[in-house]
């Protein structure tokens, strides 16, 4: 490094934890970011703030007027340009000492093995279920560490996949939900802050990671909540499936759920066998719901003595999603059988 990096990084190297020597791991790292949107908005700033040494940019999308609330590496004048181009041009401006690499394209299963073979580690903030589990299996096939994030209205979630033992997205969530129910930005909204709150973490699990210092959310699952203020890390545990060497589909399905969907009308049917949660929050529960009992998913430890053990349980949310996360913390605690209820249906 010369004196003008030593004097940019200055504040952080003066941190024990990092010091020169992960100054150096940082500017030595090649990370590859999938999305420029409202995740990779705060990753990428903040990482080549950091002085990462390598940046990849992986985004096939335009910036939309829509995107600007919280995607704040664009404004005005970007609507209509490429996302990864705009996000080059902008960060060389921030960092001169880092390299970035712009991918205008989207990530498929053609370039997906060559894109990622050629950096340390990924961070995936894209924003759709295919991309997420192609990307997870490249890094699995590649052994290559992932951290993680994703928004939806006000929450947001973190992870570190593939590293250290800590098992990957698959591991989470072994399959994708069906096409029509999942729930997304443009339907359900998200508030403009919460991209920079979750990308945030991101960035930091990243540099930690690099510079080899903290405690990451590998194996673990950070979950905030910003209208409540409310955090849960769950603990996923270590991964004891073999690592896969090759790509999977969406639609593989290679592991064993431990649970079955059921439908609304068949819990009517059986409902009196059967303890009903419903995971969502107090106020959706509120909106809408068909009994049960309301264990908010950032409460369900507090619960844990009040879940009858004759009977088999129902895990209740909207889409499924949060149910499936409920499912991964009580697998350990109960041997009762568990069932997945989407409302939506």
């Amino acid at each position: 490094m010369d004196s003008a990096e030593l004097k940019r990084y200055n504040r952080q190297i003066l941190l024990p934890e990092l010091g020169v020597e992960g100054q150096q791991k940082l500017k030595a790292a090649k990370v590859l970011i999938i999305g420029a949107g409202g995740l990779g908005s705060p990753v990428l700033l903040y990482l080549a703030a950091a002085g990462i040494g390598k940046i990849g940019v992986v985004d096939h999308d335009t910036v939309d007027e829509s995107n600007l609330h919280r995607q704040i590496l664009f404004n005005s004048t970007d609507v209509g340009n490429s996302k990864a181009d705009t996000a080059v041009s902008k960060l060389q401006l921030l960092n001169p000492h880092v390299s970035f690499v712009s991918y205008p394209f989207k990530i498929d299963t053609t370039n997906a093995n060559s894109l990622v073979q050629e950096y340390d580690l990924v961070v995936d903030g894209s924003d759709n279920f295919p991309t997420r589990y192609l990307v997870n299996d490249t890094c699995v096939a590649l052994n290559k560490p992932l951290v993680f994030g994703s928004i939806f209205r006000f929450e947001g979630q973190v992870s570190v996949f593939n590293y250290n033992g800590g098992g990957d997205y698959r591991s989470l969530f072994p399959e994708p939900p069906p096409t029509d129910e999942v729930p997304n930005c443009d339907e359900g909204g998200v508030i403009g802050t919460l991209p920079g709150i979750i990308g945030s973490y991101m960035a930091n699990e990243t540099i930690k990671l690099i510079c080899g210092f903290g405690e990451l959310l590998s194996g673990k699952l950070l979950i905030t909540n910003a209208l409540d203020n409310s955090s849960l890390i769950l603990n996923l545990g270590k991964n004891e499936k073999p690592i896969k060497t090759e790509y999977q589909s969406v639609s593989d399905k290679n592991y064993n759920n431990g649970y079955e969907e059921i439908t609304p009308e068949a819990f009517e049917e059986l409902k009196e066998s059967l303890f009903l949660i419903d995971v969502r929050e107090d106020f959706e529960y509120e909106e809408y719901n068909i009994g049960g009992s309301n264990f908010p998913l950032y409460e369900l430890n507090d619960h844990l003595h009040t879940i009858p053990t004759d009977k088999k349980i129902v895990l209740c949310c909207t889409s499924g999603l949060r149910s499936r996360i409920a499912y991964n913390l009580l697998k350990e605690k109960t041997d009762a059988q568990m069932y997945i209820l989407s409302l939506n249906k």
